[in-house]
């Protein structure tokens, strides 16, 4: 197993496909953006599965495919065939913003894909509009319906909650999900570039106690998963609602993950600088021992914590950049 220098297991890996997106959602990328990694400097489909190979000989599990929008990588289909036929690997998963995933949903669950997460902030479509800058709604709805269709489960609604833009939706979100059979995700900002400290910042703690309160919602051990959040569900079993909090609670003690950008940066935590460029060495011709090697040693620079509150003016790279 890869263990860091505070004994977390490194057992999951956030792997960034792409860092264009189709969307402007306000928290992330800025309106007009055109700072994208040149497409050569994209790790290929060879160069990341012999990464997550290794990743998976050191004991990872989890690999969780991201963007930007990852769906926008071409064949992503036959990339997912690759992982999920790795040795080792027990759980290949998928964030998407959902416009492309009407297409692709039976095609990805084929490719051994299991689990979806769908990043859906209001069921009203000026919201959606507001945040995304897109008039995306009814193709997100189309590509979740997809998704349950092709047999995906199960499958998380992330709904970043910010104040005064769509805290009057997460009732209506709540009852959404209890009829479709879907588990709901809240998602406090992170001050990451200018856009997300210029997101709308909402404390989930009163949330949550009123959430409990209004729907009977009795904390759950189980994770759902190998994230962050914390899970709530109901007494009746057909709904539970996940929190992750990196500002009002932070996780960081049980932080089990790193990230991999398109360009082949292992970033160590999402709200720290501590990183090792992979793409030189794969393309310098390093043989698989001393890629194993590279990856322990990035292990050993992951922080202890995030500053997020301490220092919320230090990173100026988007969340697009690290990867989801």
């Amino acid at each position: 197993m890869l263990i860091d220098r505070f004994g977390r297991a490194i057992e999951y890996l956030r792997l960034s496909v792409t860092d264009r997106c189709d969307l402007r959602c306000s928290y992330c990328l800025p309106k007009g953006f055109k700072g994208f990694e040149e497409p050569a400097n994209w790790l290929t489909f060879d160069e990341i599965e012999r990464v997550v190979a290794v990743f998976a000989r050191l004991g990872t599990r989890r690999v969780r495919l991201t963007g930007g929008e990852p769906l926008l990588r071409r064949n992503l289909p036959e990339l997912a065939a690759r992982l999920s036929a790795l040795p080792g690997l027990d759980d290949l998963s998928l964030t998407t913003n959902g416009t492309q995933l009407q297409r692709h949903a039976l095609a990805l669950r084929q490719a051994g894909v299991r689990r979806i997460n769908l990043s859906l902030d209001s069921l009203r479509g000026d919201c959606v509009e507001q945040i995304t800058g897109s008039d995306s709604l009814p193709r997100v709805l189309e590509g979740l319906m997809a998704a349950k269709a092709a047999g995906f489960a199960p499958i998380k609604i992330n709904m970043v909650a910010m104040r005064g833009v769509n805290e009057q939706d997460i009732e209506a979100m709540v009852a959404f999900c209890i009829e479709h059979g879907f588990i709901l995700r809240l998602i406090e900002t992170m001050p990451m570039g200018d856009t997300g400290r210029a997101a709308h910042y909402l404390d989930l703690q009163p949330v949550l106690r009123r959430l409990c309160g209004q729907f009977g919602l009795v904390a759950q051990t189980c994770t759902l998963g190998g994230g962050p959040a914390r899970y709530w569900g109901s007494a009746d079993g057909r709904f539970s609602l996940g929190v992750i909090t990196p500002i009002s609670q932070h996780f960081c003690a049980t932080c089990n993950r790193v990230r991999l950008s398109v360009d082949g940066t292992l970033y160590m935590c999402l709200g720290q600088e501590e990183k090792m460029e992979l793409r030189p060495l794969l393309r310098a011709g390093i043989d698989d021992a001393g890629l194993e090697e590279a990856i322990r040693l990035a292990i050993e620079l992951k922080p202890e914590r995030h500053e997020f509150l301490e220092q919320p003016q230090k990173l100026v790279r988007f969340m697009s950049m690290t990867g989801g």
